[in-house]
């Protein structure tokens, strides 16, 4: 008999793991796959960007964005930070906030490693997973490795992103076992494909602004860039989270900058130029396309003013129709998930069956871009990891 069994052995699993057990529970860590940590790996280009000081409630999606405040204020970027630095990891700050290694995530997936084995934490790599039972006082897990009993377990198995990786759907279908509600899951921080695609464009990046039709909010900056088959890029991550699967992606290709007015003064300065000059600041093979159809070949001074303020519209507010996203393969999350009202926000137990707890990408919370997933996996992990632990009288 476990006092805590921990189903999924990345980020927020190692983290309760490595928690319970230096609290004094007996705890066993299980996963299907033979390596912990596979998704950290190939985070952050290999070097893992492992939280963001600005981390708090309002970086998150949710039904209920305000649940995940309790266990992010109770274990902060801070926190984790000093633990990196206890290893004596070197990182850096790469912008906004986003903390990186210098040289390798593995650095990360060792920490958390040693932090179990501090915790006495026992292994079951390569462990799949047939069935789950509970008889009121404890848990039965039947496994490719024989039945584990414990008294508490913590659900950290993921989500649905990268199943190249091994994810799966335990998770959700766990919780509907046990009664939980979920939030309709989607793919999250991933790429469009869009209805009219322009492949020549293929390559082209910049920085923009994106928003989606018919909201106000949210609104991200920051850079883009034209795939085969749509947009990539850490402002279409963003938006992605919230798009519904049928609004317009509204982009302003040139933030912080007022088009018409560059445009009025353009054509004053130099009235012998082409449509192109109008658009220097960008990216020549999107200017091509851009201006083709809005603007002939006659220089400036022989331009309609109302197609200049045709061009300088589209510029300031350019609308494209996804066809859809490129799925959970190229997904960095899941959102949705595990209903936040049916968990409490202290302890991330179900309200309804006492000693299952779930964490992580399997909780309807999804962070923005930029490390903010990692620390809600991370302070998500610590406080259902001290209730479990608590919970089993140690």
């Amino acid at each position: 008999m476990w006092d805590v069994a921990v189903m999924g052995a990345g980020a927020a699993g190692m983290m309760a793991a490595a928690t319970a057990g230096q609290r004094g529970a007996r705890t066993v860590l299980l996963d299907h796959a033979d390596q912990p940590g596979r998704k950290i790996l190939i985070s952050g280009g290999g070097r893992c960007n492992f939280t963001n000081l600005k981390a708090d409630w309002t970086y998150y999606r949710s039904e209920n964005p305000r649940f995940c405040r309790s266990a992010l204020a109770r274990y902060r970027p801070q926190d984790f930070l000093s633990l990196v630095e206890k290893y004596r990891i070197r990182w850096h700050e790469k912008e906004e906030g986003q903390l990186f290694c210098d040289e390798s995530a593995r650095q990360i997936v060792s920490m958390l490693e040693d932090e179990c084995r501090v915790g006495g934490v026992t292994f079951q790599l390569g462990c799949s997973l047939s069935d789950v039972s509970h008889d009121g006082h404890s848990f039965t897990l039947e496994t490719s490795q024989g039945p584990v009993r414990a008294r508490s377990i913590i659900l950290a198995t993921g989500g649905l992103a990268l199943p190249k990786l091994g994810a799966t759907d335990i998770a959700l279908k766990l919780a509907r076992q046990f009664g939980l509600r979920i939030v309709p899951p989607a793919p999250a921080l991933v790429p469009f494909r869009l209805e009219a695609a322009q492949p020549n464009l293929a390559g082209v990046s910049l920085q923009v602004t994106a928003s989606l039709a018919g909201r106000k909010k949210p609104v991200f900056t920051g850079g883009m860039v034209f795939t085969h088959r749509g947009v990539s890029g850490p402002a279409i991550l963003q938006i992605s989270s919230w798009w519904d699967g049928h609004e317009a992606l509204r982009l302003n290709l040139a933030p912080g900058r007022d088009v018409h007015e560059d445009m009025r003064g353009i054509c004053q300065q130099r009235p012998k130029a082409h449509a192109p000059a109008l658009l220097e600041a960008l990216p020549a093979r999107l200017v091509k396309v851009l201006v083709a159809g809005m603007l002939d070949d006659r220089p400036l001074a022989e331009q309609p003013a109302k197609a200049v303020r045709a061009l300088a519209a589209q510029v300031s507010d350019w609308v494209l129709h996804p066809a859809g996203t490129e799925g959970y393969a190229k997904a960095e999350v899941m959102r949705g998930g595990v209903d936040t009202r049916d968990l409490s926000s202290q302890t991330m137990e179900a309200r309804t069956v006492p000693g299952l707890y779930v964490v992580g990408e399997a909780v309807d919370v999804t962070g923005w871009l930029g490390g903010y997933n990692f620390q809600w996996a991370w302070a998500s992990g610590v406080a259902a990891g001290q209730a479990a632990a608590g919970r089993s009288g140690v």
